[in-house]
């Protein structure tokens, strides 16, 4: 199992390091960094290169990529890597290709008054490109123990019965807590909906689907919530957040098969998200090298892990 980290030498990229550690954590997962260089072209700063110019970038770069990795720690196995083209999203999305990488990892920036999510022009390309699972860390991610609790958004339109089979699947293998979230925002056509009526609506989404039993529901840790709001930023806000919990979220209806779009949706979430967030494309299958997939017991921080993230 392998995870590609969209590495660069700046607070963004110790985030994304941070946050990929926490997945890969005793998973025998192994990461590896990404830096992204541009290629050579009459429309670079220094073109054609000047003497000895290459050579003190690589030395650069390789520095970078020595302080990388220098944040791993010894029992997640990981490599550093130097690839070269135009576009850094589509790059990296080669990357994870090349590698075999089951997800890409990377930092979101934020300026914020709250340090939410703010997404750059390379993580907006990968949430409405990349044909594998896209994991954001908010800004100022430290944290490096095992993820603790999944949480799913599952909403009612096409694609739910994905992210569901995903967010199932994963805790499942994972022995991880999981939280099944529907948000409403006040006014809204869904405005009346309790958990009653969500729970009956995740029981429809696993009749009618051809990859999950209903029943599975009945047989994991489930637990069931309804977050309300004047808006969507609200009802997330309002929904405790515990240290170590990440997110799991579908791509839109609009998105093309097996590739991620993010949709108006989950954007408003990340405004007011505290929490790292997985974007899994559309009609995405989970694999045995799921993204939390471990069969051995998470070790927790000695901080308590039901303490809400801020």
């Amino acid at each position: 199992m392998r995870y590609v980290v969209g590495y660069t030498a700046n607070a963004r990229g110790g985030d994304a390091v941070n946050l990929a550690v926490a997945l890969a954590r005793r998973q025998g997962a192994t990461l590896d960094l990404v830096m992204v260089l541009p290629e050579d072209s009459p429309y670079n700063g220094v073109y054609p290169p000047v003497a000895g110019f290459e050579s003190i970038l690589a030395q650069q770069v390789s520095q970078w990529l020595d302080d990388g990795l220098a944040m791993i720690p010894e029992d997640v196995p990981a490599a550093a890597h130097v690839f070269r083209g135009e576009s850094e999203a589509a790059v990296l999305i080669e990357a994870a290709g090349e590698l075999g990488a089951s997800a890409l990892v990377i930092g979101a920036s934020s300026t914020g008054l709250f340090k939410r999510f703010s997404i750059g022009s390379v993580a907006s390309a990968l949430l409405h490109a990349s044909p594998v699972p896209v994991v954001l860390a908010p800004s100022g991610y430290s944290r490096t123990a095992p993820i603790t609790r999944l949480t799913c958004a599952v909403g009612t339109r096409e694609g739910a019965e994905g992210v569901l089979t995903v967010g199932v699947s994963t805790a499942k293998r994972r022995g991880l807590p999981l939280r099944l979230v529907s948000l409403v925002a006040l006014g809204s056509e869904d405005a009346g909906t309790s958990v009653a009526d969500a729970k009956e609506h995740l029981r429809s989404i696993a009749e009618a689907s051809q990859t999950l039993e209903a029943s599975t529901l009945d047989k994991l840790d489930i637990d069931v919530v309804v977050g309300s709001g004047r808006t969507i930023e609200d009802a997330v806000d309002a929904l405790p957040w515990k240290k170590g919990e990440i997110l799991l979220i579908g791509s839109s209806r609009l998105a093309q098969k097996n590739s991620i779009f993010l949709g108006s949706t989950a954007n408003r979430i990340l405004r007011a998200l505290p929490v790292p967030m997985i974007v899994v494309p559309r009609d995405y299958v989970g694999t045995d090298d799921d993204l939390l997939q471990t069969n051995q017991v998470p070790v927790l921080d000695a901080a308590d892990p039901t303490e809400v993230a801020k």
